[in-house]
């Protein structure tokens, strides 16, 4: 009997609202990605600077983010991986159409620095927290999604810092 191992599944992390600050603590967590979401507030380009040392990176813009650097981000993208449709946007208040309906199996957002997963109708929503300047007494966390047909499973990683 042959055994044939499982590929594995496609490693995205996840990490939002750094305000212009690369925690190392971030990059650590974020090793082994396959790729890297951004979901806004970048604060510079040497953010997604050091974030394209780990693994390629897809960003968009954050209501705090201004100059031609940051024109250049979309307000929204969608990531295509492990045969998933994700939907990356910075505030999820200003989400304005149905992520089933549109055949999106997650939604991915920061702006809140607050993280959170949860499954609502079907689609995962995530919010890595942010891992910028620490807000409050809320965590300084990244996040990790792992992706294929038959499974899309998050996780918060809280920051040591």
């Amino acid at each position: 009997m042959i055994a044939y191992a499982r590929p594995a599944m496609p490693r995205i992390g996840v990490i939002s609202d750094t305000h212009g600050l690369v925690r190392p603590e971030a990059l650590r967590a974020l090793a082994g990605s396959d790729l890297i979401v951004h979901a806004g507030d970048v604060g510079a380009p040497e953010v997604l600077a050091a974030l394209r040392a780990v693994a390629p990176v897809v960003a968009v813009r954050g209501n705090n983010d201004r100059g031609a650097w940051a024109a250049a981000l979309a307000e929204t993208e969608v990531v295509e991986r492990g045969g998933r449709s994700l939907y990356v946007l910075h505030d999820v208040k200003t989400l304005d159409l149905d992520p089933r309906a549109a055949g999106f199996d997650a939604v991915i957002a920061g702006h809140s620095h607050q993280p959170r997963v949860e499954r609502r109708d079907g689609v995962l929503y995530l919010n890595p927290g942010s891992a910028g300047p620490r807000r409050f007494r809320l965590p300084v966390s990244v996040a990790r999604l792992e992706v294929d047909a038959c499974s899309l499973e998050a996780e918060i990683l809280t920051l040591d810092v």
